[in-house]
């Protein structure tokens, strides 16, 4: 089981390889807030409410000096066929190894429909310009999270 992150921890570096295979930097980043969120599975209900629910809010969230990068274990050429699809706009990298994954806290135990089974567990890490944790939310939603990350922030 992995460590959940805790706000003032330095968030793990990572290089993932976006829907097009080009490498996305958590370090390529700095000086700006990131919003990392890590997802089960491209093309699946949940995951995609979650991205299009990003996608429809990106330009308000870069307004306020937010990227976001959408973590899953999917490989790039599904990431590719989910941003066709769906018409997203927020960048999206895969972790099949599910490193990156694992240093966010994002894998391990979790229930699912009363059974607890090992996989993404639906996490949200806010990185702030200098690149240590603001915010590690846990088991979050998919539905209505984007909403309550603009509240919580106070955007």
């Amino acid at each position: 089981m992995s460590e959940r992150l805790q706000p003032g921890d330095t968030a793990p570096a990572f290089t993932l390889p976006d829907a097009d295979g080009n490498p996305v930097s958590l370090a390529d980043r700095k000086g700006r807030k990131v919003i990392v969120y890590f997802y089960p599975a491209a093309l699946t209900p949940g995951c995609t409410k979650q991205a299009c629910d990003f996608t429809d809010n990106l330009d308000f969230l870069a307004g306020h000096g937010y990227d976001v990068i959408g973590v899953s274990p999917d490989k790039p050429e599904k990431l590719a066929k989910f941003r066709e699809k769906e018409d997203l706009k927020v960048t999206l990298v895969g972790d099949p190894e599910k490193k990156v994954l694992e240093a966010y806290g994002a894998f391990g135990e979790k229930k699912l429909y009363g059974k607890t089974v090992t996989g993404v567990i639906r996490s949200t890490v806010i990185v702030d310009e200098e690149g240590k944790v603001e915010r590690a939310l846990y088991n979050v939603k998919a539905t209505g999270h984007v909403a309550k990350i603009i509240k919580d922030l106070g955007l």
